[in-house]
């Protein structure tokens, strides 16, 4: 259900339990245990991150709606409370640059944010006057992560990027592709170029990316982010008319989302998944995936032959 106005954090607490979505909610008190959640290494550093993150592809771009507004704040909130850190967004996103601005600015600016942005415009030349324009959107000193959104004009985006890094404005390089397309180019991108992270879709139905991309990605050291987890709400729709299989109680799963993510970010080469969500309950039971045990290979393909079924 869509949460509207910003909750209170003991009735925040109440709805998680009830959801069942063991998630962290900030530093433990009194002797309420804190669960540490599943997080995997950059491979270019080794610097961890939790292997749920928060997109925001359509659910926030919600103009001035101010309601919606304070709605994507209290989603961010929770994100950060429940153990989250990375944001990705893109100028491709309507207005959510400026709502996730707003909603770091009201919440302190939490030091656990990793920003995730792209370039993307046809112009080499104009790049950088855009990733300019989107850091002062987040308010940000510099950006955590910077992708060339779905290979445009990648070959000078990733010459401005690589720049920047090594002038210490910016952390890590990427690219991003979505709903299949250009694996082949990505492919080449990948073993041509020292990249930190490539974003792509993949989810339990979609896996053409386990052919060649993902193994590409563990040899060459390249993070693997993930989007479009539950096609746009499209799988978790489908799903939620079918029972959970008993299989979802061995890998502490209490819902589809779970279900869902945990198939993904189970896969070996994956980092991190980035589901997009307007809902605080949503966020934890997404959350959620990032405890408890994973699906090991065999259990992985029991998940795909009861999906495929239904």
């Amino acid at each position: 259900m869509e949460q509207t106005l910003p909750p209170r954090r003991r009735h925040l607490l109440q709805l998680l339990l009830a959801l069942g979505a063991g998630v962290v909610l900030g530093p433990a008190t009194g002797t309420m245990p804190q669960r540490v959640l599943i997080t995997r290494p950059i491979p270019s550093t080794g610097e961890a991150l939790p292997v749920i993150g928060l997109g925001s592809w359509i659910t926030f771009n919600v103009g001035n709606d101010r309601v919606a507004r304070a709605a994507c704040t209290e989603v961010m909130r929770n994100f950060f409370d429940a153990g989250g850190r990375m944001i990705d967004s893109s100028p491709m996103y309507g207005s959510s640059q400026e709502v996730i601005g707003e909603g770091l600015k009201k919440l302190g600016n939490p030091p656990r944010l990793f920003s995730a942005d792209k370039v993307w415009i046809a112009s080499g030349a104009r790049g950088p006057s855009q990733i300019e324009t989107s850091r002062q959107h987040w308010g940000v000193a510099r950006f955590d992560l910077l992708q060339v959104h779905n290979l445009l004009s990648w070959q000078e985006h990733l010459q401005t990027l690589f720049s920047m890094k090594s002038a210490g404005q910016l952390r890590y390089v990427g690219i991003t592709t979505s709903e299949g397309r250009r694996h082949l180019e990505m492919e080449q991108i990948m073993r041509n170029h020292p990249l930190d992270f490539v974003q792509l879709t993949y989810n339990i139905l979609d896996r053409e990316v386990e052919a060649r991309i993902l193994p590409l990605a563990r040899e060459r050291g390249i993070a693997v982010i993930v989007n479009r987890p539950f096609r746009q709400g499209a799988l978790i729709k489908a799903m939620e008319r079918h029972p959970l299989p008993p299989l979802a109680a061995d890998i502490d799963c209490a819902n589809w989302a779970q279900f869902l993510l945990k198939f993904i970010v189970s896969h070996p080469a994956v980092t991190c998944a980035i589901p997009a969500t307007s809902s605080v309950a949503h966020i934890g039971e997404n959350m959620g995936a990032a405890l408890g045990r994973l699906p090991d290979e065999t259990t992985r393909r029991r998940m795909i032959a009861y999906v495929e079924k239904l």
